[in-house]
């Protein structure tokens, strides 16, 4: 059987999504998204020109037509700011399927879960499919999921902070529980971190700061992509069960 990722209606043919954020220009964008393979980008409705015509546009240099557009509330505080923003991407672009993340302070950037699960309701309630940004906590992801949540999101540390995953338990236990697709998003640093987000079960990650951070992003993008690839196919084949004592790799029967 085939392998499919498929949030919500969609189907992707990878598993890893990257941010469009922190480049120097559109076209190092571009070229970073090209080299990662992926076909679904963010897009921070706030702090991206989509009006003007007159200034340089991300839909100048990636295709909507051929990698699916993520809007998402980065920067929104509340959730009136969050669902005002969403409800905008719908009237510019007709966007349902979107990424909610609604913010809890500017120091930390966790995510503010009352408000975040209220968004929910309301955006899921208006049509929208929302993909989650949350917590690790495995109570508030499944309240998420029960409110209408197409995808859950979970940190794997601080955004930007290029930690890698601090709690693979609870990480794991919102994969176990979850029937919708678990993304882990925010704090990745680098591909080996990926590699093990992958390997734990996680659906797909979700990339920004580790690849345009980089000191070369097209090459940082490409081993983006490795990686994912690597660790689905290593969480696939199911590893070999950890010992505490030697077990030797060449049979001991029959020795001369």
């Amino acid at each position: 059987m085939k392998d499919i990722f498929k949030v919500a209606n969609k189907k992707l043919k990878s598993r890893l999504i990257v941010g469009t954020g922190k480049y120097k220009s559109f076209q190092e964008t571009a070229k970073a998204v090209e080299a990662s393979g992926a076909d679904m980008v963010t897009v921070a409705v706030r702090r991206v020109n989509i009006l003007d015509k007159k200034k340089p546009m991300l839909t100048d240099y990636l295709n909507p037509k051929k990698i699916i557009f993520l809007p998402n509330t980065a920067g929104c505080f509340n959730s009136s700011d969050a669902l005002r923003t969403l409800r905008l991407a719908r009237e510019m672009g007709g966007w349902k399927l979107v990424k909610l993340e609604v913010l809890g302070d500017k120091k930390t950037l966790y995510p503010n879960m009352i408000e975040t699960i209220k968004s929910t309701k309301i955006l899921t309630k208006e049509g929208f499919k929302v993909m989650v940004y949350c917590t690790d906590d495995p109570l508030l992801a499944k309240k998420l999921e029960d409110n209408g949540a197409v995808a859950i999101m979970p940190l794997a540390s601080p955004i930007g902070s290029g930690l890698g995953l601090q709690n693979k338990v609870n990480i794991s236990i919102i994969i176990k529980q979850s029937k919708v697709p678990v993304i882990v998003d925010a704090g990745i640093g680098t591909a080996s971190d990926a590699t093990v987000a992958m390997e734990l079960g996680c659906d797909g990650v979700l990339i920004n700061s580790a690849i345009a951070m980089a000191k070369k992003p097209i090459i940082m993008a490409k081993a983006f992509k490795d990686a994912v690839i690597s660790g689905r196919n290593s969480y696939l084949a199911g590893r070999m069960q950890k010992n505490y004592i030697a077990s030797p790799s060449s049979p001991i029967k029959g020795l001369i």
